[in-house]
């Protein structure tokens, strides 16, 4: 019989270890690090007295870990249960709990209900069925888009009419912030965030840098925004473009495609090997068309899967 208990700070390494085992399960290789965990366990929507458990056997090993977070006020709710492999029946006893508290999480936003979602990796087909068997429907696909270098990547031109800031200041984030917002209404999972909230959890994490912040002015006007950090640094030696957000009034002249190539540049300037990003597959901008025509590939498949509860 398992033990359950409230997750702590101090934990992250134990968790890190259990999700590095069902990665490697899974995949062959972890896709996390330990500063990821930290980065989750300190974020700012995350109740370390509610919204977590863990799951130790009888002699206080770690086998389980489920949580919910409701990253904004929309009726959105992530979740996630992990087991670690060959452990049977606690996945069983973790999901009710998972479920239960995304239905709170719902309530206390002012929703009648939330829809609870999940991403599991394309390849894990346990996963995939039991989340099926507690009644999750697929919703999207998200690709990870990898370019490689093989040296020195040329910057590009910047666009007349274009001027370029970096996000170290706060007037410069929270005009980037408006555009992220903008940009991204509509897009699957996507909940509106004030910037306090915005700014908070990227300051959760210690992969951010806001000097990976480029945003894009045409005419003195806030249009697009790259966001990039170092969470594939440590571990696969690449960029990681957080988000890529161009304001409707301002497609279709290339500002996308350009701030993908700035960063590819900038990554490779810092030395990285590649830069990597997430992509969802039914963007409602055809973001998936143009990674791959400036030369990514897709690397990984997490299939998001929602329900309402």
């Amino acid at each position: 019989m398992h033990t359950l208990s409230r997750p702590r700070p101090e934990d992250a390494a134990a968790i890190h270890e259990l999700v590095a085992a069902r990665d490697v399960a899974v995949l062959g290789v972890p896709d996390l690090t330990l500063d990821d965990v930290r980065g989750e366990l300190a974020e700012p929507a995350f109740d370390l007295e509610a919204d977590g458990w863990l799951a130790r056997d009888a002699d206080g090993g770690l086998d389980g870990w489920a949580w919910a977070c409701a990253p904004g006020d929309g009726d959105v709710v992530d979740v996630e249960v992990v087991v670690r492999p060959g452990v049977t029946g606690l996945a069983e006893r973790l999901w009710p709990l998972v479920l239960g508290r995304a239905a709170e999480l719902g309530r206390a936003r002012g929703h009648a209900t939330a829809s609870a979602s999940v991403g599991v990796y394309r390849t894990d087909q346990p996963q995939r069925a039991l989340v099926q068997g507690y009644g999750f429907e697929p919703g999207t696909s998200f690709y990870r888009m990898r370019a490689d270098f093989d040296g020195p990547v040329e910057p590009p031109p910047v666009p007349a009419g274009v001027t370029l800031e970096t996000g170290e200041s706060d007037d410069v984030r929270r005009r980037a912030h408006r555009v992220h917002q903008d940009g991204f209404a509509g897009h699957y999972g996507f909940t509106p965030t004030g910037y306090d909230q915005w700014y908070e959890r990227r300051q959760a994490h210690a992969t951010t840098d806001w000097s990976q912040l480029t945003l894009a002015s045409v005419g003195g006007e806030p249009a697009a925004v790259c966001l990039g950090n170092d969470q594939f640094a440590a571990d696969e030696g690449c960029g990681y473009v957080a988000l890529l957000a161009v304001l409707p009034a301002f497609r279709g002249r290339g500002l996308g495609r350009f701030l993908l190539r700035h960063a590819f540049a900038a990554d490779a300037a810092r030395g990285r090997k590649g830069t990597i990003l997430h992509v969802d597959s039914n963007n409602t901008t055809p973001a998936l068309g143009l990674y791959e025509s400036a030369g990514m590939r897709p690397v990984l498949i997490i299939d998001m899967w929602r329900r309402t509860v």
